[in-house]
């Protein structure tokens, strides 16, 4: 997390929200072997305290998961902003960028719970793809569905702490700030250009 407080969402659910909008992760813990980190898709608890993933069994990070602290990373868009963009000379380039941070324990999910999981996941994405009908798994030979599930394990992490950096020139004025988002519109950045609209000046009604 960013130590400026700057870069700090004003709005409470904000980096719920981003979660739940780009729904990935990296997963990291400590292992015997050294630091590891898997990447998966996530489902966050509608009470915000819970999120879930699923590793591939074959995962090195699975034997080690449960029970143990882990932190998960969920990353939005980042783009490189040139000190060239600001009207004042005395600046210098940095990175503008989206990442919230979750820590908390993880405990392996039962066969029950992991289905469920899988379920959430593809009836929630489905639906923002606009499949008709939407995929199921229904649809599925039922053994070879659970011949698939086997080779996955599915986690909950506790969620004891959220650090969600947002970072969008916040410490810059507004007319800094509009050089800022046209530049990075410019280089190809219009998700980040597009954050920096919405919630770049957010601090300022603080």
């Amino acid at each position: 997390m960013h130590p400026n407080s700057a870069f700090r969402p004003k709005q409470d659910d904000l980096a719920e929200l981003l979660v739940r909008e780009i729904g990935f992760a990296a997963i990291f813990a400590t292992t015997p072997d050294g630091p590891r980190v898997a990447h998966a898709p996530v489902v966050l608890s509608d009470d915000r305290t819970t999120l879930q993933f699923h590793l591939a069994r074959g995962n090195a990070l699975t034997r080690h998961l449960a029970g143990a602290n882990a932190l998960a990373v969920v990353q939005g868009p980042d783009a490189y902003v040139s000190a060239s963009w600001y009207a004042d000379a005395d600046q210098v380039p940095t990175w503008n960028y989206v990442a919230i941070e979750m820590e908390g324990v993880a405990r392996k999910l039962d066969d029950a719970e992991l289905v469920a999981q899988l379920d959430t996941l593809s009836a929630r994405h489905e639906a923002r793809v606009g499949a008709n009908p939407p995929w199921t798994r229904d649809k599925m030979n039922p053994a070879l569905f659970s011949k698939m599930t086997g080779a996955i394990i599915g986690f909950e992490m506790r969620i004891a702490a959220w650090r969600p950096t947002i970072k969008l020139s916040q410490n810059k004025s507004a007319d800094e700030r509009g050089r800022v988002i046209d530049g990075v519109e410019a280089t190809g950045h219009g998700a980040l250009a597009q954050l920096m609209r919405h919630l770049g000046g957010d601090r300022e009604g603080a």
